[in-house]
């Protein structure tokens, strides 16, 4: 699923094509994805102009002239992708319509933005902006990693006592929005953290290491482009490319990559995820 990286990576491929313009029709071709869609969504947002293009932790937040604000989760496959105008000034052809083009809207930038999604987990709804935080998805969020509300002292005072692993408790959602499996395993990685540590037994000094570390790896991951596993992809359609610089994501068995280190990262599954980690170097 996409994470945060992949998730900001999106929408800052949207943003020059969308924010500010207005959306002159709205084909939407099925009645739901992983949830219904709201009521009359294709009247609601033809004829707005998408005032603002924000990311909340995993979700897109089209804010519209009408007051309402369209959200946007891509689920495990969902790409929203542009076609015609595109940043820059590039003009590609409008692709003919796929079997899982489920949402279609004509900018009056020129540009189309399909949101297409074979496995459905993706959803949207429509919700006033005014009372956004009351949404039942954005509601229980911690703070957003790379904002002001994530800090030292915050994540210290947050995990004390805790009893679960710091690497579930680092997934938690209520904790932090927006970290998934791939940059918490990087993130524990960076900071010679065990993902089996109990978070209430890991030192104070360590625990506060975390929060410039996790900055970091997704500010690393943003630039460059999100990591592009399965089925993700940026809104031209390119990949991301922080995959290739992984250093325990996905490379089970090989060569630790710290420096004097002569360990083998290995994989464990904790809460039905992989972990993987260096047991030599990590502790």
């Amino acid at each position: 699923m996409p994470e945060l990286p992949e998730v900001e990576t999106v929408r800052r491929g949207l943003l020059p094509v969308v924010e500010g313009f207005v959306i002159d029709s709205a084909d939407v071709r099925r009645p739901d994805l992983r949830w219904p869609f709201p009521d009359r969504m294709a009247d609601r947002l033809a004829g707005q102009t998408v005032t603002a293009l924000r990311r909340r932790s995993k979700y897109i937040l089209a804010d519209l002239s009408s007051g309402e604000t369209l959200i946007v989760h891509l689920g495990m496959s969902g790409r929203m992708l542009i076609s015609g105008r595109m940043p820059g000034a590039f003009v590609h052809d409008h692709a003919p319509t796929e079997k899982h083009d489920h949402v279609v809207l004509e900018m009056s930038s020129g540009a189309r933005i399909t949101f297409n999604d074979a496995r459905r987990f993706g959803a949207m709804d429509l919700w006033p902006t005014a009372t956004l935080q009351d949404h039942w998805l954005l509601k229980p969020l911690g703070p957003e990693p790379l904002g002001n509300t994530f800090h030292e002292d915050y994540l210290a005072e947050r995990l004390k006592g805790r009893n679960t692993p710091i690497k579930s408790a680092l997934l938690d959602q209520n904790v932090v929005a927006g970290l998934g499996n791939i940059y918490v395993c990087e993130a524990l990685f960076r900071a010679q953290i065990a993902p089996r540590r109990k978070a209430g037994r890991i030192s104070d000094k360590r625990i506060r290491s975390l929060v410039p570390i996790i900055r970091d790896v997704l500010t690393d991951a943003i630039a460059a482009g999100g990591s592009s596993l399965r089925d993700y992809r940026q809104a031209s359609g390119e990949l991301g490319y922080f995959q290739h610089t992984f250093r325990v994501y996905g490379r089970e068995g090989q060569p630790c990559t710290t420096p004097g280190c002569n360990g083998t990262v290995a994989r464990i599954t904790q809460s039905g995820r992989s972990t993987f980690f260096c047991p030599n170097c990590q502790t």
